[in-house]
């Protein structure tokens, strides 16, 4: 339940659920990489209890195929926790909502919100939200830290220090539409970027900043 001081979104707040659209994409998928390294583990049984032959090649590809299968697991994990997470767009700003916390990106304080988007394989594309305030960001808020970068700026008049919000495919044209229709003033259309534009939050440097008290 959130406390009692969090602000709230307006009552006609656009509504996006990333975490539930992004669940229902990414959970089949880490479905079907633990059960091809269920595969893996047992090979590894079979080959190790000595009823299998123990042919190095075949055990180092039973191996690939067990790490396949973590990497599903933690996938799983991940999309099942985010499932709840929420973003919703009114006249104050855009709003983070995970679940637990939210917290808000007024309008007021940015210079312009932009698309980025690369691609990932043949056929899928990876797409975040670019929010350039104008001020100072708090780099270690409970809600927004995970969401902050540093990079060097497209355009000079721009930050480098930024908010960058990722988000599933499906919810682009909601998601865009929304911004726009409050903010077309600051609007910065859309740029490719580099495969794995989306990075990582700086979780070293918030650890140290936070003294290990991670949110």
């Amino acid at each position: 339940m959130l406390p009692s001081h969090t602000p709230s979104p307006a009552p006609d707040a656009v509504v996006i659920r990333t975490g539930r659209r992004g669940a229902m994409t990414g959970l089949p998928c880490s479905v079907l990489l633990v059960a091809v390294g269920a595969i893996g583990v047992l090979g590894v049984v079979v080959v190790a209890t000595g009823k299998g032959e123990a042919d190095p090649s075949k055990l180092v590809g039973f191996v690939f195929l067990l790490l396949i299968g973590a990497l599903g697991v933690f996938l799983f994990i991940v999309n099942w926790s985010n499932r709840r997470t929420r973003v919703l767009v009114d006249t104050t700003g855009l709003w983070v909502d995970n679940g637990k916390l939210r917290n808000v990106i007024p309008w007021q304080v940015l210079g312009g919100v932009g698309l980025y988007w690369s691609r990932f394989g043949r056929s899928r594309k990876v797409y975040s939200l670019e929010l350039f305030p104008v001020g100072p960001i708090d780099r270690d808020d409970p809600v927004l830290w995970t969401l902050v970068r540093d990079e060097e700026p497209l355009h000079p008049d721009l930050p480098g220090l930024r908010y960058r919000l990722p988000f599933p495919a499906p919810c682009r044209q909601e998601l865009v539409t929304a911004v726009q229709q409050h903010v077309p003033h600051i609007w910065l259309g859309e740029t490719e970027r580099a495969e794995g534009h989306v990075g990582r939050p700086d979780i070293k440097g918030h650890r140290e900043r936070t003294q290990g008290r991670t949110h």
